[in-house]
Parts: structure tokens; C-alpha cells; sequence
């Protein structure tokens, strides 16, 4: 029995993709689950390539599933009801089985509305699909009803079961890392809070349940032999069960895992002692949920944080070497330029290094889904219209188009206008052992603004000269390659090629393996027509892409044609290997 397991795309294109372009974690625990249990099973993403119907139904019936499941959320139920009809026309037998948060909370307007689709797997759907698959695999013999946590039709009538119990034993569940490669995982499952516009406590439930340290940090092992080096861990809160964090922080650097991550918490979840252990152990951001700046705006949206805890948490997490991102929401209910001033207050004393602005959206299994379904008198049938949401101020009479565009410039003005100031006012804790990570961080910052996200974004002022005080500052607390290379390219990019190739020297001494070091040297040798030099630097690295071009143009300038033609024929190669 073939089983493919979905991940649809999309209605809207997004500029942030790192979190929801990737397939979720629950599809490889169910993958990992089917495999160990003897099953064919097969995951495919469909976030990027799935606007191409042409192109699905040709994999599809390659693929020729005898079942499909297909994992939505709110924003790509369309996707996954336009793959579920293809995959209807190219094997009408097959059967189609939705799971996810989306498919959880709307699963009676799926089944009413789509016939495409057979089953809804409602809530942690691991063990109920598998019943599932064993039921269908032994020809449908039997009854359906007798499986915990799923909804089916049954004539005319639908039926949804008993709800399946959770699963208390994490551990229990196959590990995903042995049969797939991925960068987010999570350590937990389930989130103790009860924000107003998130579904997360409907779909996990209020009790946090933990994976043991080993098998989290198993995951992680098994992925970075694998050649991944940079997570994204997911849960809602990382830290938690602060002692356990800790411990699998200690079993990252037992294990020399050289790795780096991203988190999440909660501002009243992190200490002096979580930070410098999540730091050492290559946490370099962490999100915080900050929301609002209004303390009446927090209420509203049940978010039970303090400013005094914010305000500790983004200092302390800047001090340890960790990157604090902030979460901001605005056009929320109760909204004003009243609040939107408070929030913009509280951006400028907690002094993010990065935020993310989203204007509140409404999803269902939210309370706020429920105040609107009861306010404007609608019904599920409101998810028929080919939107990925609603947006709070559609449903808020009181709250214009314009006003909010206003509270979104604000804010993003308040940020970018701030980030100069904020840059300076970094301060580390003067722990000696932590100083190579500080450089770390400074230098990472640094590159966001002489050539990364910042480097575009025009209303930040000074984006050149911040980079080069944080470059100047990563090498006062420890010499770092990308801190050597980031000053070298701002020299490059204002023709001082000497003066670069005099620090870039300097740097390939103490950093001798260091590819991006080197082709940076060859460019500048190339910039003052010095060929042969640039050669001799470059074709250390004769089997990079990214030097192959530039050792040609060296060939070429020399006038070497065979050899230039010799590396050009072995870059396109490599990049013919590569899209293969």
C-alpha cells in the first residue's frame, strides 16, 4: 500500500518563509511512524511547486497512491482541496484523508462542502491515521467508528469519533531523523497559555508534554551527521521545564554537535543561567511574543506578560550573545494611535535587534474566531471564499483601512528610525569563554546590514557605518572570519582593494581553510589586475562553484582560453549535478 503524505501550497506568496515554507514536524513523526510500522510512505512538499497543476498530476500519477494525506492549515486548505482533486481524477480509488490544525477545527465544513475528501484525522493524529491506514489496508472491513479521532461520512450523515487520547510517551513515536532530513523539531507538545488569536491549546491541549533529552538531542545528531548544521526549534516555549533545556543544551556540547538554532519563548521563562547555556550550545535568536505595548491590548488578546518582563528578558538575551526577536501585533481589538504610541515605546526601550509586525488575523479554534462568528453572525461556510483569513479589522467597526496602515508605518518607522541607536547600545556580560560568541554575533549583525535584509530596507539610516562598528567591535572581543570578510567587502565595495587585501591576508593567516576568505582576496587581486595572484589564491579552492567562475575570468584576462574553457565546462557540471 503506497502513502503519500502532502504539503500544499499556499493562497498568498509570502516574504517570510523560513517557519511556513517548510513541511510540519507532525508529517514526519506520521512518515517515521508508517515506515517503522512496514508501510510505503512518502512525504512531498508542495508549498513552492503546487500552483503547477500540471506538474502535480504528473507526480501524482507517477506516485500512484492508494492513500494521500494532506496536512492543512488555514492558509493552504485550498491548496489542499486542489490537490486532493487531482489526485481524485488521476486515482479515483485512492483515498484522501486531511489532518492538521486547519483540518481540525473546520473538519464538518470539509467533509460537508468537499467530496473529495474521505477522512478528517482531528487534533495529534499519529496513531489515529495509522488505525486508519491499517483499516483501509484490510479492505475497509470493519467499522470506522470504532477509530479514535477521526470524521468520516457514512451515507448522509457524518460521524466523528470519540477523541483519541493523547500521547503521554513522546518518546514512543519512531524518531523522524532515521528516515528523513529536516531543520525544525520540537521538544514538546503543548502550550500552557490561552492567547486569544492562537489555536495552539484547542489543538495540543493545556498540559505540556516533553520528549527525554536523548531523543530530542538523538534528532539532532542524527540530522547534523547528516550535514545539517542550523535548526529551527519550534516550540511554543523552549525553556519551559528550564533544569531539562539546560540538560539538553549540556548533551549539544557532550556531543561536539557544532551546530546553531533559532528558539522560541516566553519573557518570563528566561534567566541569566538558560541564556548562557542556550549561547554555548548555539542558540543564536529567540523569539519572544511581545504583542503590544498596551498593557489593554494584552488583556484583550489574553497575552499575561508584564512590560518590567519584556524589557528584562530582550536585555538579558542581548547581553548572553543571543539575537532577541520581537513578535508585535497590531490592529487588535480596543487598537488606537493611543496604544500604538505605547507600543512603540516599549520597541524603543527593550531595543530589539530584529522584530516581525503581523496585523491580527482571525483563524478557527480561536477565541477570537468565536467572538467574531458570534458578532457578525457568520458560519464556517465563510471558509468557501477563496481567503487564507480574516483579518480582525474587517469584523471591527470602529477600526478603518487607512487608520491601520497608519499604526503599521508607525511602527516599522519606530524600528528602523531606532535600529542605529539600538546597535549601539549592545552590551555583553564580561564573560571571557563567551567572548568568540559575541564576535559570532556581532559580525552576524553586521553582515544583515552591509549585505543582508537590513543592507535593503532604505529607511534605516547609516546601514554602512553600522556594519563596519560591529565588524571593528566582533574582532575587539575575538578574531572572526566574518567579521575579517564583511570589513573586507565594504573596503572592496569602496575601491580601497589594497587596503582590503592587506586585512584579508591578515585574515587567511589565522583562518587558512576559509573558502569565502579566499575568493574575497581573489576579487580584490582581480580589481587592481593582478591575475596571477588572484590565481594562485583562488584555485585552492578549484573544485568550489563559487570560485570556478572567477579562476576562469582570471584564465581568460591571462590570456588562457583552453583553461578558461576547461573551468567554465567544470562549473557547469557541478551545476547541472546540483539541479539534478
Amino acid at each position: 500500500m503506497k502513502i503519500l503524505l502532502i504539503y500544499p501550497y499556499f493562497l498568498e506568496e509570502r516574504n517570510e518563509e523560513e517557519n511556513i515554507s517548510a513541511v510540519p514536524m507532525g508529517l514526519y513523526y506520521l512518515g517515521a511512524l508508517l515506515l517503522h510500522e512496514g508501510y510505503d510512505a512518502e512525504i512531498l512538499n508542495f508549498y513552492r511547486d503546487g500552483r503547477n497543476p500540471q506538474k502535480i498530476r504528473e507526480l501524482l500519477t507517477q506516485k500512484n497512491a492508494d492513500i494521500v494525506g494532506i496536512s492543512v492549515f488555514n492558509a493552504n486548505r485550498w491548496g489542499g482541496v486542489e490537490t486532493a482533486r487531482i489526485v481524485k481524477e488521476v486515482a479515483p480509488e485512492a483515498k484522501i484523508v486531511f489532518g492538521g490544525v486547519g483540518a481540525t477545527f473546520l473538519w464538518d465544513h470539509f467533509l460537508q462542502n468537499f467530496r473529495e475528501i474521505d477522512y478528517i484525522v482531528l487534533g495529534e493524529g499519529e496513531y489515529s491515521f495509522l488505525q486508519l491506514v491499517r483499516f483501509l489496508d484490510n479492505g475497509s472491513r470493519g467499522d470506522p467508528a470504532a477509530i479514535k479521532g477521526i470524521a468520516f461520512r457514512n451515507g448522509s450523515q457524518i460521524v466523528r469519533t470519540a477523541p483519541a487520547d493523547p500521547i503521554e510517551d513522546l518518546d514512543k513515536l519512531p524518531n523522524p531523523a532515521r528516515y528523513f532530513t529536516y531543520q525544525h523539531l520540537s521538544l514538546t507538545r503543548g502550550c500552557p497559555g490561552n492567547c486569544a488569536y492562537c489555536g495552539s491549546p484547542r489543538f495540543w491541549g493545556h498540559k505540556v508534554r516533553f520528549h527525554s533529552v536523548s531523543y530530542f538531542v538523538d534528532q539532532l545528531e542524527l540530522l547534523y551527521r547528516k550535514g545539517i548544521s542550523f535548526f529551527y526549534i519550534s516550540d511554543d516555549i523552549f525553556t519551559m521545564r528550564k533544569e531539562l533545556a539546560i540538560v539538553v543544551c549540556k548533551e549539544i556540547l557532550s556531543r561536539g554537535l557544532s551546530i546553531s538554532w533559532y528558539a522560541i519563548s516566553h519573557v518570563n521563562n528566561v534567566d541569566e543561567e538558560i541564556l548562557y547555556w542556550m549561547r554555548k550550545a548555539g542558540c543564536i535568536q529567540i523569539s519572544y511574543g511581545v504583542e503590544s505595548g498596551s498593557e489593554k491590548i494584552r488583556r484583550k488578546l489574553n497575552k499575561r506578560i508584564e512590560n518590567e518582563r519584556v524589557k528584562r528578558a530582550f536585555s538579558l538575551t542581548t547581553r548572553y550573545g543571543i539575537l532577541a526577536r520581537a513578535y508585535i501585533i497590531y490592529a487588535c481589538p480596543g487598537e488606537s494611535p493611543a496604544t500604538i504610541s505605547e507600543t512603540e515605546e516599549l520597541i524603543r526601550e527593550i531595543k530589539p535587534l530584529s522584530v516581525l509586525f503581523y496585523v491580527l488575523r482571525v483563524f478557527p479554534g480561536t477565541a477570537l474566531y468565536d467572538d467574531v462568528k458570534e458578532r457578525m453572525q457568520i458560519t464556517d461556510e465563510v471558509w468557501l471564499n477563496p481567503i487564507e483569513d480574516i483579518l480582525y479589522l474587517e469584523t471591527d467597526p470602529d477600526m478603518a483601512n487607512e487608520e491601520v496602515l497608519t499604526f503599521r508605518d508607525r511602527l516599522r518607522k519606530t524600528f528602523h528610525e531606532g535600529l542605529p541607536s539600538f546597535v549601539d547600545a549592545i552590551e555583553f556580560e564580561d564573560i571571557h569563554e563567551l567572548h568568540p560568541l559575541y564576535a559570532d554575533f556581532l559580525s552576524r549583525l553586521g553582515i544583515t546590514f552591509s549585505h543582508g535584509d537590513y543592507a535593503r530596507i532604505e529607511a534605516i539610516p547609516d546601514k554602512e557605518a553600522i556594519a563596519l562598528r560591529l565588524f571593528t567591535r566582533a574582532l575587539c572581543y575575538s578574531p572572526h572570519a566574518r567579521a575579517y570578510l564583511g570589513l573586507a567587502m565594504i573596503k572592496q565595495k569602496n575601491r580601497e582593494y589594497r587596503e582590503s587585501i592587506e586585512l584579508l591576508t591578515e585574515a587567511i593567516r589565522l583562518f587558512p581553510d576559509s573558502e569565502p576568505l579566499h575568493i574575497c582576496l581573489g576579487v580584490s587581486y582581480m580589481n587592481l589586475g593582478e591575475f596571477s595572484d588572484a590565481l594562485s589564491t583562488l584555485m585552492k579552492f578549484q573544485d568550489s562553484p563559487n570560485a570556478l567562475q572567477q579562476i576562469a575570468t582570471c584564465h581568460r584576462a591571462l590570456g588562457q582560453p583552453d583553461k578558461e574553457q576547461s573551468f567554465l565546462n567544470r562549473l557547469r557540471v557541478l551545476a547541472t549535478s546540483a539541479t539534478n
